[in-house]
């Protein structure tokens, strides 16, 4: 058996035989010479270190792969296309191909069958499919493992290796996530929506356990049982009977950890049998959800949570189609915080966020690109090998560190910054608010402020100013009663804003519609929400909401728009057909409506305009009358009888004035309001997929935004650069950070 060779900083190359600098890279290849040698049969003879291939014409540089492998001496005498190609990075590389460039390139050079990735912790096999080559998607495909040496003459069974793909696809998920649910059913007798919470409890132990153990370790059930003994064991030497079941401990760590969410309350506990949970983990063990692709966890959730809450929790999914045009509209930018504060199942917060995260990602894609050119140089293929190595392992370093922006638990990070502190939620049911929480954790973002809470309350970060983006789709039709206080623990909540803004001046708790200016016009909750976005939002900030489409055109609602006009500039109204909330169970007809709040000069400018309105009908309709009024007013024979009588016919002309002054204003604020009405936006009645005309509304608006310059405050993005002694810097505007 071939083992690893080390001292006095050295390690031993066995296949070039001679002593080499010990560095972190060279013990990675070399422990995994050991692998291929001792555990797949590879001869020595047929592998090859740092191997170089010639070049293939003018402008093309030469490239160099850690390990080579060929199918016989022959090959190799022959140099003869290679068999496998292998990469070794050191433990801080996260395996991702798009980055292992002079692995890629080689083995698509040589026609190579199969490339391997590796460092200290994780190894990625593909096989290649050379005919597919430059589309890499395509071309390179994970398997599960390569043919051993004495299987590589065996075409049958290479095909079967080849045929045995490691990526786990959607429907497995799924199909997974239901047979979950299947096990609650027929073993606990549990109703859809309470099975559906005893697996996210489960789900949710298992995602802390791998995320305190930073992904190194997959929460199987032979951990579990194995971990349970233990305790059992020490209970037992100390003469004490644990009377918590196992996984009850676990789910308590996990309520902690999520304490200041609120996601699940202080005595509840996992409600199935021992056994059931058992079964259900042994079904998950399979995946590592830290690693599993966020599109194939993500979207099998939201189609398992759509099938299990059809019917009674059916109004808080919001049709993908809708979220998607309202998030493309507003187009939030990286560093924006954004908030949906009734959330449901979290639609808008999860488009939102990889909205941003491909952004983000394309971002560093450009700039690892960028780099690279400049790392190079111009005359990269006239280097000696030993400047070409030197180069290729700075551009290694500057690619490990730009791989660390999208990591989401390095705090430094791009990524971290979005997933910590740009998203936020609330919703009043507390299933919704874990339902939440869990679908964005599934697509990747596990620490979104999503708490389970009244959306028209402030709470943990949650308040008024602070938000770029509202997106969001509130309860319709609802009436706040009129007797309904803001509870204790509520201002406690709000903090310093609670006993300044929840409290009256006799020290009692306001109703919750005394809080909102529009509570005295309507006590809809559409319409609370409204105000409520409104006041969330920094000025200038933008908002989408649906709304039914009384609010924009009954009578009833009329001083209602009159406030929103005063607050916010109107910048698309999209109707949409009534199909589309019907599986949802709404039975009005709705629209998109998107809003920006006033900047501070669109506030002295609409001031300005009002007070110009009514000082024109005033001088128009009033003058005279008011002058004598206030005359007679400031006499001092003028008794308090008659002081009164002026009084009150000064307050009438004044709300007079106000009335007739309305089209005054919108005649000297005026702006374009786009309108746009579709018959199909994606979805049917029944859920069915149909032609979405959503898409050119969003096209079309794109050009009239960009040609208003409606979103002139956006954040410049990220860029970075070399410094002179090889650091990798970020720029943030006149920011500088070196990245480490």
């Amino acid at each position: 058996m071939l083992k690893i060779k080390m001292g006095n900083g050295k390690i031993y190359s066995p296949i070039r035989e001679q002593w080499l600098v010990e560095t972190s890279e060279e013990l990675v290849r070399q422990e995994f010479i050991c692998v291929l040698h001792n555990e797949f049969g590879y001869p020595l003879e047929v592998m090859v270190e740092e191997y170089r291939s010639d070049y293939t014409g003018r402008g093309t540089r030469s490239t160099r792969a850690d390990i080579v492998i060929f199918k016989s001496l022959v090959d190799k005498a022959k140099n003869y296309n290679a068999y496998i190609v292998v990469e070794c990075k050191s433990e801080v590389v996260k395996i991702m191909l798009g980055d292992f460039y002079q692995a890629t390139e080689y083995a698509a050079k040589t026609n190579a069958q199969f490339l391997i990735l590796h460092n200290s912790k994780e190894t990625s096999y593909y096989s290649v499919d050379f005919k597919k080559i430059p589309n890499k998607d395509d071309a390179f495909k994970q398997i599960t493992t390569i043919p051993k040496f004495d299987e590589i003459g065996d075409l049958r069974k290479v095909e079967e290796i080849k045929a045995k793909t490691k990526v786990f696809t959607r429907k497995d998920f799924t199909e997974l996530l239901f047979a979950c649910h299947n096990i609650i059913r027929n073993n606990d007798k549990l109703s859809p929506e309470a099975a559906f919470d005893e697996i996210s409890k489960i789900l949710f132990i298992k995602i802390n356990h791998e995320r305190l153990q930073q992904g190194k370790s997959i929460f199987t059930l032979e951990r579990y049982l194995e971990n349970k003994s233990a305790i059992e064991k020490a209970d037992a030497i100390r003469h004490q009977t644990n009377t918590i079941p196992y996984m009850q401990t676990l789910f308590n760590d996990t309520k902690e950890h999520y304490q200041e969410a609120r996601l699940f309350a202080d005595n509840e506990k996992i409600n199935i049998r021992e056994n059931s949970f058992e079964q259900i983990l042994k079904k998950l063990e399979i995946y590592n959800l830290s690693d599993t692709s966020d599109d194939v966890k993500g979207i099998a959730f939201e189609e398992f949570l759509g099938k299990t809450f059809r019917g009674e929790l059916g109004q808080f999914f919001t049709p993908r189609t809708i979220v998607d045009f309202m998030t493309e509209i507003l187009d939030p930018e990286e560093g924006e915080l954004i908030c949906d504060p009734t959330c449901g199942s979290g639609g808008f917060l999860i488009k939102s966020f990889e909205y941003i995260r491909n952004k983000i990602e394309q971002n560093i894609n450009e700039e690892k690109e960028r780099l690279r050119s400049i790392i190079e140089g111009s005359n990269f293929d006239e280097l000696l090998d030993d400047e070409q190595i030197a180069i290729q392992g700075r551009i290694d370093r500057m690619i490990t560190l730009l791989n660390k922006e999208l990591d989401h638990m390095v705090e430094s990070s791009r990524m971290y910054q979005l997933s910590h502190s740009c998203i936020f939620g609330t919703d009043a049911n507390p299933r919704m608010a874990r339902v939440s929480k869990m679908n964005m954790i599934m697509h990747g973002d596990g620490h979104g402020g999503v708490h389970h809470y009244d959306g028209l309350l402030n709470i943990n970060g949650i308040y008024e100013e602070r938000f770029d983006v509202i997106l969001t789709n509130p309860p319709f039709g609802a009436r706040v009663d009129r007797d309904l206080k803001v509870t204790d623990q509520e201002i406690v909540d709000a903090g310093n804003f609670g006993e300044i803004n929840y409290k009256n001046k006799d020290g009692t708790n306001k109703a919750i519609l005394k809080i909102f200016d529009t509570g005295s016009m309507s006590a809809l909750t559409e319409v609370l929400f409204m105000e409520r976005c409104l006041r969330l939002l920094k000025k200038g900030g933008r908002m989408g909401i649906v709304l039914p489409e009384g609010v924009l055109n009954t009578s009833n609602l009329r001083k209602v728009r009159e406030y929103f006009e005063g607050k916010a500039k109107l910048i698309l109204i999209t109707s949409i057909p009534q199909d589309v909330f019907i599986a949802a169970g709404a039975t009005v007809k709705p629209s998109l409506v998107f809003m920006k709040r006033f900047t501070e000069d669109e506030e002295k400018l609409y001031a300005e305009t009002k007070e110009r309105a009514e000082k024109e009908i005033e001088m128009e309709f009033y003058n005279e009358e008011l002058v004598a009024l206030r005359g007679e007013s400031a006499l001092e024979n003028t008794d308090k009888k008659r002081q009164r009588q002026i009084g009150k016919r000064i307050e009438e002309i004044g709300n007079e004035i106000i009335e007739k002054a309305k089209p005054l204003i919108k005649k000297y604020f005026d702006y374009e309001i786009p309108i746009a009405k579709v018959d199909k936006a994606g979805i049917t009645s029944t859920g069915a997929i149909c032609e979405n005309e959503l898409d050119f509304v969003r096209n079309e608006f794109r050009g009239y935004a960009k040609s208003q310059a409606l979103w002139s405050s956006k954040l410049p993005s990220f860029t970075y650069n070399i410094s002179s002694n090889g650091d990798v810097v970020k720029i943030a505007g006149d920011i500088e950070v070196i990245l480490t």
